[in-house]
């Protein structure tokens, strides 16, 4: 018999986060939030591994914000307002989804909170900084613009969290982590959560971390058990059928689709609407504005598939989604974890199909060392929705022989003989079939170009003689 879980009551956090936590409907901790948030109170250093959707953004916010209080103040100064912890996540969807929990945790505080990230004007975002908050939420990028605008100062952080790590110290990230983190203090707390870690990532991640302790509440890079994970061999041009009529059999209102590339994401979307289904594409080619609002209208039930690359991969908390569909394999076994997290959220089942083609043996086989699963790769038979053709009959009522066997029409056609004219054949002049013949009194080729003028004519005057200089 399981342990009953333990309640956000027993922690030693202030009455106004308590209440904020059950004002969001949270009674009992997840495993990630029960070994972690003591951890955090303690003042140490955490790598925090677990499954996706098992509340990590509650595990980091909720004990600093509880250590943040004794700077709570009721000032309007800027001043009494400096930046004290800072939050870095790879995508501007995590990025403003970090800042809605944090934002509803510290609502019955003082204490102020924002988010910056890129794809929109910053002029807002630079009043609300220049305002001062405690807490900001950043993707790396838009942060480096508000440091070299002289936007946000950094001097005075004290806690440094790195939400989604494998993908925030990947190569991509990894110049302008190092710049940010060179603008900190050298004494802070740094908090390190993500769903999966590699030993390269460990490695580089203890580098920024001072005794770090390693909290791991699942098997690591270890699939949700709720999710039925399915994999079907189909060719590429089936895979849009194959969503279709799954989505079909199992009734699924809604679900994600994932796919590589934006022009892919962009070009499938089109695909789907024209198939009748209520689709938005969701891409790093898209305005913020425009992802947004795709991402809202999913989430109230205005779109049947969201279409997207890997940005929604990290971090989206979309409630009670039933599938995710992977229509291409994803090229890093990590973000397949990420991926098929999107449902299966706070112990709710869910779908995760994955269309594998032949093309795609080196990333399952990725998959299935990363996950230490074997993957089982089932055929999937697909309906012929096409209406078929009745062949033409003739007036017997039975087919014709042309139609029941093409290639007896073909080898008719070619014993066919060609149609021949019918008439007299026309009359020839054989005046027009002999050949040209020059005339005898014909001038020379050489000299037929030359015309001579006339001596007298009123347009043209003689040319007067002029004596040479000098002896002419």
């Amino acid at each position: 018999m399981t342990a009953p879980a333990a309640r956000f009551d027993s922690l030693a956090l202030d009455a106004k986060l308590l209440r904020a936590v059950a004002d969001s409907g949270y009674e009992s901790m997840t495993p990630i939030q029960a070994k972690a948030i003591p951890i955090v109170l303690a003042g140490r250093d955490v790598m925090g591994a677990a499954q996706t959707g098992t509340g990590k953004t509650a595990a980091f916010s909720l004990p600093l914000l509880q250590k943040m209080l004794r700077h709570e103040n009721a000032s309007m100064s800027p001043a009494r307002h400096p930046v004290r912890a800072l939050v870095l996540a790879p995508t501007r969807e995590l990025a403003d989804q970090v800042a809605a929990n944090v934002k509803n945790y510290a609502k019955h505080t003082q204490l102020r909170s924002a988010v910056v990230f890129g794809g929109i004007d910053m002029k807002p975002q630079t009043l609300q900084l220049k305002a001062g908050v405690e807490v900001l939420i950043a993707t790396p990028g838009r942060l480096l613009d508000h440091i070299e605008a002289k936007n946000a100062v950094l001097n005075q952080v004290e806690y440094v969290v790195l939400d989604e790590a494998d993908r925030m110290l990947d190569i991509g990230f990894l110049p302008d982590l190092q710049r940010i983190l060179s603008y900190l203090p050298r004494q802070r707390q740094t908090l390190l959560f993500s769903a999966t870690f590699s030993p390269e990532i460990k490695r580089l991640a203890e580098s920024y971390l001072q005794d770090p302790v390693t909290v791991e509440v699942a098997r690591p890079n270890a699939t949700a058990s709720t999710v039925e994970q399915r994999f079907y061999r189909v060719a590429d041009d089936d895979k849009r059928a194959a969503v279709r009529q799954l989505l079909r059999e199992r009734e699924l209102a809604q679900a994600i689709v994932f796919v590589n590339s934006k022009l892919g994401a962009a070009r499938l979307a089109r695909a789907f609407e024209r198939d009748g289904l209520k689709t938005a594409a969701l891409h790093g080619d898209k305005s913020q504005d425009e992802r947004l609002k795709s991402l809202d209208a999913f989430k109230r039930g205005e779109v049947d598939l969201l279409v997207a690359t890997d940005v929604a991969a990290r971090g989206l908390d979309i409630a009670d989604l039933p599938a995710v569909f992977n229509f291409d394999v994803p090229f890093n076994a990590e973000d397949y974890v990420h991926r098929i997290g999107r449902t299966g959220r706070a112990g709710a089942s869910g779908l995760a199909v994955t269309l594998v083609t032949r093309d795609d043996a080196r990333q399952i086989g990725e998959i299935e060392r990363l996950i230490k699963k074997t993957i089982e790769i089932e055929p999937f038979e697909l309906e012929d929705m096409r209406p078929r053709r009745r062949p033409r009959e003739d007036d017997r009522g039975e087919a014709r022989a042309d139609e029941r066997w093409p290639a007896r029409r073909e080898l008719r056609a070619e014993a066919a003989p060609l149609p021949r004219r019918s008439g007299p054949a026309p009359v020839r002049d054989p005046f027009f079939d002999r050949p040209y013949e020059e005339p005898q009194d014909a001038a020379p080729a050489w000299e037929r170009g030359k015309t001579e003028l006339p001596s007298k004519t009123p347009n043209i005057r003689p040319k007067k003689k002029v004596a040479a200089l000098l002896g002419g």
